[in-house]
């Protein structure tokens, strides 16, 4: 309880961490490895994943002509063989999203262990594991503002159950039945619902993992989030730091990084990013994003309006608000 309270009455923000997070080339060490081993098999895949999911067009012709023509069989299969090798990508990025909560419970449990008096000694110090969560944080909002594009992905899966439901009532046998029971197929459903279901995926798993691990104080979770969104936002606007970047994409990647923990943070801690007694400089990380040309960061803008848990609170100092109209 008293961490609890800790948490909640710490009303400034404390001298912010001065340091360069090498998100290019963190290597990691020795005590590192065993953790860096396991979520970079995950994060491998990351690209991947990507790459199908924009390149993912929906099975939208061949359903409308079914449902237009429903005693015509011909059509009915073509659209049902349409439909079934693109719900195993889905389930295959749903799958995905598991994975990648479990390495997210990883991460936090490294950088949030007592090896390190605070949060910054960690992220200093295990750059490797730091810049996996930064890693993680990127491809989480880039699946999503891909998938917040793509209307498809929620009508195959719709006709998709629409359909194995009447298979089953006229008991037509059904292939990928096996792979999709009623069970996975309602948790997929409602994964894809949801407008950015990595983010509300790593965001219910890093509430899991403070609740799980009661013996550890909630704010070593709230510090290591609002650290990182202060690397990220000291590193972008002290023109000696964002020089060391090596390639341009880099500050693209870190704006991403920077919005994706202040989200966390607005999950996990008791009042959010948003009020008074945050450690996250709202007004100077929203600064730091209407810096860069306007087209670049709509979506992390976006982001941080609707996919926030305390933005509209009564307790958002007016003037935030105000810096996200």
């Amino acid at each position: 309880m008293g961490n609890l309270l800790k948490v909640l009455t710490c009303t400034d923000l404390e001298q912010e961490p001065n340091f360069f997070l090498d998100f290019e080339n963190a290597q990691p060490t020795e005590a590192e490895r065993e953790v860096w081993g396991q979520v970079d098999g995950v994060l491998k895949d990351s690209e991947a994943i990507l790459d199908e999911l924009q390149a993912y067009k929906g099975a939208g012709q061949e359903i409308r002509e079914a449902i237009q023509n429903p005693s015509d069989e011909a059509l009915q299969e073509q659209a049902w063989a349409a439909v079934v090798p693109l719900v195993g990508k889905l389930k295959k990025f749903y799958e995905f999203s598991q994975r990648l909560e479990a390495a997210l419970h990883s991460l936090l449990g490294a950088l949030t262990s007592e090896t390190y008096s605070d949060s910054t000694q960690h992220l200093e110090r295990e750059q490797a594991l730091a810049k996996q969560f930064a890693e993680i944080l990127d491809f989480t909002l880039r699946f999503d503002e891909l998938k917040m594009t793509n209307p498809a992905i929620q009508n195959d899966f719709s006709y998709y159950r629409r359909t194995l439901s009447r298979m089953r009532i006229n008991n037509v046998p059904a292939e990928l039945e096996n792979e999709v029971n009623n069970e996975l197929a309602n948790r997929i459903s409602l994964f894809y619902a949801d407008a950015t279901p990595m983010l509300k995926t790593l965001s219910d798993g890093t509430t899991k993992f403070v609740s799980e691990n009661k013996n550890l104080p909630i704010e070593n979770t709230t510090d290591c989030l609002s650290t990182m969104a202060s690397v990220c936002k000291v590193m972008l606007e002290t023109p000696e730091y964002r020089s060391r970047f090596i390639n341009e994409s880099t500050v693209s990647f870190c704006l991403r990084v920077m919005v994706g923990v202040i989200i966390l943070y607005d999950y996990v801690h008791p009042v959010g990013a948003f009020a008074k007694s945050s450690k996250i400089d709202m007004k100077g990380c929203i600064k730091v994003l209407k810096d860069q040309p306007p087209n670049s960061v709509e979506g992390l803008l976006n982001a941080l309006r609707y996919t926030t848990k305390h933005l509209n609170d009564e307790s958002t100092n007016k003037t935030i608000k105000s810096m996200l109209q």
